[in-house]
Parts: structure tokens; C-alpha cells; sequence
């Protein structure tokens, strides 16, 4: 059970508890943070409402409820800091303890070196192409579609988990790759696609060089998913979109060897596991 889940659970018994009896809940008003997070886990606490809070040198959003969001990079040792300070103006620091996790590490040989090293002029076209999306996802919006519980976008077999790591050979050098960013789930050419949580639209691009069919949602807070390699999409940038709906389909667009969906997670500009989202596990397939 992840730290988000055990809050979650808790703060449901407590409400629950309350309702029953009629009772002001003062856990609304205490500070909520789990003891503990996994690295590339998205975490959602909760303060006071009215607090002020900051983590990693960025100012927290804080909903009228009082929740806050943000995540725990892949390889972030911890503890981290969370800094509050409360409409009274009483300051306070939290600290969440990191657990690590064990990232497996694929030596591949054999591959074409202009596939390890692409070519200057391609390059700079991938370049171009990942500004483009690092921008949309500064977006940082007071919605709060990702308190939801998230739901699967397809189900099919994890061919790729968030976090491993790829180093190649090529000439007789080892180059290594970034650390996989998301979740690969093999399905079928053309298996619909559903949106894991609401949001807007904020990145659409059928031919994207290393990613293909490129879609990002953004679900507030700056919390967003990506869909990459897709065969095709079904909406367009500034559309709000609801859970469950058909975004479009699933491909083997730009740099992919098979059908299947890559579903990537981000706070802002740090990278995390969607299999640690409230209501995502292995079991769900």
C-alpha cells in the first residue's frame, strides 16, 4: 500500500466517522502528510486551508479544501522538505522519508549507431521537438482533476515500466539512455484509448521524430499524463476532456518496435511512476 493510498484511507475513515456523528472533522484543518514516499511517486497531502506551502523552491497550489500535490523524483534520495506556514502565520517544516527503489539496468549491442546517435540534423529536430512539450507542461492550472482516482487509459501486458534503464552499445562505446519516463502497455493496433483522469489538452502532435502521435492532458496542479506513439488523436489542443473518454488510439508511431501505449506521468518538469497512482496496479491487468 503506497503512502498516498494509506492517506487516502485514512482521511476517508476520518470524514466517514465525522459525517456519523455529526461532528465538526478538525482533521480538516491539521496537516496530513505521509511519513514516507517511493521514489516517482505523486504525492497528495493536505494543510490547513488558507496555509501557504513550498517544496523544491516552487509555491505550492493549496485547494479551498486545503489539498496540495507534488512528486517525488526517480532518483531523489530524501528526506525532502515541505515548508509551510499557516494563515496565523506559524511556520513549519515537514519531512517525507524517500524509499528507494531498485532500477534495472538493459545493455542492448547490435543497434544501427545512427540509432543510438542520430545525425546532427535530426538531432536538433528532437531538440526542437521536446521544448515544444517541456513547455506545456510548465502549465499550472488551479483545476483539480487529479484528486480523481485514476483509471487505466488501456489494459493490456506492462511491456515497460517506469524508471529502467537502457544503455546501448554502439562502436565500441556504451551510451547510456535517460531512464524510461513512463509506463509501455501493449495493446493491439487501433485499441481506443481513454482518458485516465480530466483535464485539458495542452500538446498535440501526430509526428513527433522519436515519439510519434504525441498527446498531453493536463490535470491541474501541474500534474499531467502523455500518451506517445499513438496511431491516432481523437481531440485537440484546448479541449477539456472527461475520464473515460476516447482520446484516441494506440500505434507503434515514431520510434517504436511494436503496438502499445506509452502512458507517462509528470509534476511540471519531474518525471514519475503512473503504477503508484491511487486505483493503478500490476493486478488492475
Amino acid at each position: 500500500m503506497t503512502a498516498r493510498v494509506r492517506h487516502a484511507a485514512a482521511s476517508a475513515i476520518a470524514a466517514l466517522i465525522c459525517a456519523f456523528f455529526a461532528i465538526p472533522c478538525q482533521a480538516r484543518n491539521t496537516v496530513q502528510f505521509p511519513a514516507s514516499a517511493s521514489q516517482g511517486e505523486l504525492v497528495i497531502a493536505h494543510v490547513a486551508p488558507g496555509s501557504k506551502v513550498s517544496y523544491a523552491g516552487r509555491d505550492l497550489r493549496v485547494t479551498r479544501a486545503g489539498d496540495v500535490v507534488f512528486g517525488i523524483g526517480r532518483d531523489e534520495k530524501g528526506p525532502v522538505s515541505i515548508e509551510l506556514r499557516g494563515a496565523n502565520g506559524a511556520a513549519q517544516r515537514v519531512q517525507i522519508e524517500v524509499t528507494p527503489r531498485d532500477w534495472p539496468v538493459e545493455r542492448i549491442e547490435g543497434v544501427p549507431p545512427q540509432t543510438v546517435e542520430p545525425p546532427p540534423e535530426i538531432a536538433a529536430r528532437i531538440k526542437r521537438e521536446q521544448a515544444r512539450v517541456v513547455a506545456a507542461r510548465a502549465r499550472d492550472d488551479a483545476r483539480e482533476d487529479f484528486l480523481q482516482t485514476f483509471i487505466w487509459p488501456v489494459h493490456g501486458r506492462i511491456s515497460g515500466r517506469f524508471g529502467n534503464q537502457r544503455v546501448y552499445v554502439a562502436n565500441g562505446k556504451d551510451v547510456p539512455k535517460a531512464p524510461h519516463a513512463g509506463m509501455d502497455i501493449a495493446a493491439p493496433q487501433g485499441t481506443p484509448i481513454a482518458a485516465p483522469a480530466s483535464g485539458i489538452v495542452t500538446f498535440a502532435d501526430a509526428d513527433l521524430y522519436l515519439t510519434g502521435g504525441t498527446l498531453l492532458i493536463d490535470h491541474g496542479h501541474g500534474v499531467s499524463s502523455n500518451f506517445l506513439h499513438m496511431s491516432r488523436i481523437d481531440v485537440k489542443v484546448g479541449e477539456h476532456v472527461e475520464q473515460g473518454q476516447v482520446i484516441g488510439a494506440v500505434g507503434m508511431s515514431g520510434r517504436a518496435t511494436g503496438p502499445h501505449l506509452h502512458w507517462g506521468l509528470n509534476w511540471f518538469d519531474v518525471r514519475l511512476d503512473p503504477l503508484l497512482l491511487r486505483g493503478i496496479s500490476d493486478t488492475t491487468n
